[in-house]
């Protein structure tokens, strides 16, 4: 599942054609995806203008002028793709409309923006701007890690008694929001961090040692287009790149990237997810 590189890396790249433009034309091609779409649907979207692009945790979220704001979950295999030219520099024909392309907006500025899910396991709705803080699925998620609000204070206290290992407690979205699976193996790889080890049993200098780690990764995976394992794509169709940058994550048997490391990546199983460490450099 896409996770917050991802879909920033998304975010950004549907930004120039969505965030400005109107939907002249929304055409949905199914009743649902992981549940149904809302009412009326492509009716309440096509004229709508986009007043801004914004994500919350793993969600997109499109602010509309009309008081309602799209909220876009990518599932396992979603991805938005535009096509066309909306800033008029070159002529590009759209492509034909694939099987799974199940929701397709065509905007004022010639781009044409699809969401395309083989698997379904994707979402949208549309919800009230004015209370979408307070819908079921945004609700209780934590701050984000790259805004002022999480903090090394937030963390240690979130981290305090707290008898979970380290790395489900980072995979606890009610704490910090957005981070998945790749990028809490990374993380702990770079602090040093048995990822088995409880959280409350971590010393506070060393939670909070984490906070800037996190921050760094996250950065560093954007600035690369997010990872592409299987289904990922940027906006624009291509591979994200920062999967050849990984240094525990899938390299399980392989040798540690540590200079000075003569240890190999091991893979051991934390509540049914595979999780990748160097047995010498993380205690």
């Amino acid at each position: 599942m896409p996770e917050l590189p991802e879909v920033e890396t998304v975010r950004r790249g549907l930004e120039p054609s969505m965030s400005g433009a109107t939907i002249m034309q929304a055409d949905v091609n199914r009743p649902n995806l992981r549940w149904p779409f809302p009412d009326r649907m492509a009716e309440r979207l096509t004229g709508a203008r986009v007043e801004r692009l914004r994500r919350r945790s793993k969600y997109i979220l499109a602010d509309l002028d009309r008081g309602e704001t799209l909220l876009i979950h990518l599932g396992m295999s979603g991805r938005m793709t535009v096509s066309g030219d909306p800033l008029g520099q070159f002529a590009h024909t759209h492509p034909a409309v694939q099987k799974h392309d199940h929701v397709v907006f065509h905007m004022d500025n010639g781009a044409r923006v699809t969401f395309n899910d083989p698997r379904r396991f994707g979402a949208m709705d549309l919800i009230e701007t004015a209370t979408a803080q307070s819908h079921p699925l945004l609700a209780k998620i934590g701050p984000e890690p790259l805004g002022n609000t999480f903090n090394e204070a937030h963390l240690v206290a979130a981290f305090q008694g707290k008898n979970t290992p380290v790395k489900t407690a980072l995979l606890d979205q009610h704490i910090v929001a957005g981070l998945g699976n790749i990028y809490v193996c990374e993380v702990l790889f770079r602090a040093g961090i048995d990822p088995t080890r409880k959280a409350g049993r971590i010393s506070a200098a060393r939670v909070a040692s984490l906070v800037p780690i996190i921050r760094e990764v996250l950065a560093e995976a954007i600035t690369s287009g997010g990872s592409s394992l299987k289904d990922f794509r940027q906006a624009d169709g291509e591979l994200g790149y920062f999967q050849h940058s990984f240094r525990v994550y899938g390299r399980e048997g392989e040798a540690c990237k540590t200079e000075t490391c003569k240890a190999t990546i091991e893979r051991v199983v934390q509540a049914g997810r595979s999780t990748f460490l160097c047995p010498s450099c993380q205690r």
